[in-house]
């Protein structure tokens, strides 16, 4: 059997899916909200037409493959293989004309993550995972990803997109943590992940979660020497609450404040 290049067919993904989402970016494009009572969840035609042209080439690639996404929903889930793609994480932040978006394009094996891509056309950078191994391109070339060693949390940068995103019983779990950090960002959705994998953060916890928030995440972070897990311990596949470490002492630190 021949051996499948995952990764070239995830750039091409990637370029497409850049090409369907640029021309809307910083312009005064409309976001509808497809959240139910008082909350906001955006999603714009940009959104739709990166995961249609995705599916397109996948189906065509991959007809036997499942695929997993935001706008269109599950085919095959069943599948060995599952593409999991989010055309834009972080839409706040792109209708807002904040560069702190990309789209996620990830790919489970029997529910477990193996290969993902987070690329942000506007900046020009991908940063992939797969093999145990995670790596970066863009306007200054291209590296390994590794990420930075860090004893305690009392020496960490901690990331998450918002803390108002948390339900009433996560938010005190998630403040215990924040209170023993160095350093707390907000805002930065699945920039955040990539910059655990890339040495600069130390630390992503977030909630609320779903598969394609996630899943593209975890082979980059995993290759890059970091730890992914659910509040638990356990795999973060489904999504859910998710916690992100660049070094597996604080990741350790972490959950026994958060399970406190």
């Amino acid at each position: 059997m021949v051996a499948v290049d995952f990764s070239a067919f995830m750039d091409e993904l990637a370029t497409v899916s850049g090409r369907a989402i640029l021309p809307f970016f910083r312009t005064a494009l409309m976001a509808e909200n497809k959240a139910l009572g008082d909350k906001f969840d955006p999603v714009t035609e940009a959104d739709r037409a990166a995961e249609a042209a995705m599916r397109q080439l996948i189906r065509r690639q991959f007809p036997q493959h499942g695929i997993c996404g935001e706008e269109f929903g599950d085919e095959r889930t069943d599948a060995d293989y599952v593409w999991v793609l989010d055309p834009i994480d972080g839409t706040r932040a792109f209708i807002s004309g904040l560069p702190l978006w990309g789209t996620l394009i990830g790919l489970t094996h029997r529910s477990t993550p193996v290969y993902g891509l987070m690329h942000q056309p506007f900046t020009g950078e991908r940063f992939y995972g797969g093999g145990r191994k995670a790596g970066y391109k863009g306007p200054m070339g291209a590296r390994t990803l590794k990420t930075r060693r860090c004893a305690s949390l009392a020496e960490a940068t901690l990331s998450t997109t918002s803390p108002s995103l948390f339900s009433e019983d996560e938010r005190p779990r998630y403040e215990r943590v924040e209170r023993e950090t160095r350093l707390v960002r907000y805002g930065y959705d699945c920039y955040a992940y990539c910059m655990v994998a890339a040495g600069h953060i130390d630390l992503v916890i977030e909630a609320g979660l779903k598969p394609y928030d996630i899943v593209a995440l975890v082979p980059i972070i995993e290759g890059a020497g970091g730890i992914v897990t659910n509040w638990e311990g356990g795999s973060p596949a489904a999504g859910g609450t998710v916690i992100a470490a660049g070094d597996p002492r604080i990741h350790e630190a972490a959950l026994r404040l958060l399970s406190a």
